[in-house]
């Protein structure tokens, strides 16, 4: 496969006044999308006692969200690579808004759901045109972007809990909906500064695409509920999905993407990593609720710390990855990651102060994940490839978030563990979230292991220097 990254002609280079003028709404822009999916985290309990609802019920205010918003990740991922971008923002920020309003004033629960899956269907857009739009217009300063965006997602998942209380608690759980309905306000800057794209060829596979939505959905529907009848759609979708990928004339999702080692190993390394950070998302206030009998405030303010020094190296960060290249910064991530999350293992149960720095330490690894798997990313795709490759870098990165929820959340069920396996940590009643931490460090290690040794025996190619870009960056990291 060609690594190639994309590049414009030189009448759509950005000024450089218009290119700051760009990032800033591109991150405020992700400051709504990030925070509507996790703000109303803490509003389920007010939302279900208004509806009448079983907690069963309720819970797809949160898991339909998320089913949708990933699947319309890698279709808007896909539909970048042959309609402009400034019209695909357009579209789905306007879809947001629309959501928002309408649950804002949905009169019952089914209207509310409807309300949730069409803010997905168009916030979907802004993570997933948010990682194309530096590989595809800012291609000399793309790791400081990345950075950017990163460091945004980190913070306002950090701050989103506590909004949605602080709302919800004043207000009410409904005014959480008119908060994304300002994205709207975003639409004419954003096709004033985006540069003007022809719209490219193509056709769109709509029968590869619904087949991914089937595999996609069943997945995620079984990991969040764990009924069979899911997963048996999951199998029956995954071959037809992939007969679908080998014989379509332009599928959906271009198999040479799968098939190239470097993809399917940095997604990998991000899905690995994502997985521990929302297992650290949610374990965390489970944990702080349980041992140290914190309010929803006082967990918020917990991990406030972690997710402003976040916002803050991410941006750091960035300028690492186009200084010392993406592989550096991978590993460096899963460094602070592992470390982190270690310490938490090692002194759960300890002074709340002693948690909140090792908190702190695993954090600053979340935004480098992100920037630097999305930084080797625009070097590995092919211009023309690289929307739907970014669709599937945001679609696996939202499963792993499920399989953490799904995951930990089952095995916290286990509340009888009094041994640790950590083996520097105190046996006792917090073992199980002791356990929980240190098997989330494990995870962090095995993706940088898989990382490091695909891309070394890569570097040692002794033609490994002589063509494409993401080589040479190696190359020059070696040296």
């Amino acid at each position: 496969m060609s690594t190639s990254t994309s590049t414009l002609p030189q009448n759509n280079e950005l000024n450089e006044q218009s290119r700051k003028q760009l990032i800033r709404l591109l991150a405020l822009i992700l400051i709504f999308a990030v925070m509507n999916g996790t703000m109303f985290n803490v509003a389920i309990p007010d939302i279900s006692e208004t509806f009448g609802l079983m907690p069963s019920q309720v819970s797809w205010v949160m898991t339909g969200y998320v089913m949708v918003y990933a699947i319309a990740s890698v279709m808007y991922g896909k539909l970048a690579d042959m309609y402009p971008i400034r019209n695909l923002l357009t579209i789905g920020i306007a879809l947001f808004a629309a959501g928002s309003l309408l649950g804002f004033f949905a009169p019952n629960y089914t209207t509310l759901l409807a309300a949730r899956v069409l803010q997905a269907m168009g916030g979907a857009t802004i993570p997933a045109l948010s990682f194309i739009i530096p590989a595809r217009f800012f291609p000399s300063e793309k790791g400081k972007v990345f950075g950017i965006i990163a460091s945004t997602v980190a913070f306002a998942s950090g701050v989103g809990p506590i909004a949605g209380g602080m709302i919800g608690g004043v207000l009410e759980w409904r005014y959480l909906f008119l908060f994304p309905a300002v994205s709207v306000l975003a639409i004419p800057f954003f096709r004033k500064w985006i540069p003007h794209e022809e719209t490219r060829g193509g056709r769109l596979d709509i029968f590869g695409g619904l087949l991914t939505a089937s595999v996609v959905a069943s997945l995620l529907s079984y990991v969040t509920t764990l009924n069979p009848w899911f997963l048996i759609l999951f199998a029956v979708s995954v071959p037809l999905f992939i007969w679908r990928m080998k014989t379509a004339e332009d599928p959906f999702i271009n198999p040479a993407i799968l098939a190239d080692a470097s993809f399917r190993t940095t997604v990998l390394t991000s899905f690995l990593g994502t997985s521990a950070m929302f297992g650290l998302i949610f374990v965390i206030p489970i944990m702080l609720r349980e041992l140290y009998d914190m309010s929803t405030l006082g967990i918020g303010l917990m991990l406030f710390p972690g997710a402003m020094l976040a916002g803050i190296f991410g941006r750091y960060g960035g300028r690492l990855v186009d200084e010392k290249g993406s592989r550096f910064v991978v590993r460096l991530a899963f460094i602070l990651i592992t470390a982190g999350v270690f310490f938490i293992s090692t002194f759960a149960g300890a002074l709340p102060v002693v948690l909140a720095l090792a908190i702190v330490v695993a954090y600053l690894g979340f935004p480098l994940v992100q920037s630097s798997t999305a930084g080797l990313l625009s070097s590995i795709l092919p211009a023309e490839k690289n929307g739907v490759g970014f669709g599937l870098f945001n679609l696996f990165n939202f499963i792993s978030g499920a399989f953490s929820s799904a995951i930990f959340g089952a095995v916290l069920d286990w509340q009888s563990v009094t041994y640790t396996l950590n083996p520097v940590a105190a046996h006792g009643d917090h073992a199980i979230f002791s356990n929980v931490f240190f098997s989330l460090g494990i995870v962090a290690l095995i993706a940088l292991f898989i990382f490091s040794r695909t891309f070394r025996s890569q570097e040692t190619d002794p033609s490994f220097t002589k063509h494409e870009p993401a080589q040479r960056e190696a190359a020059a990291e070696a040296r």
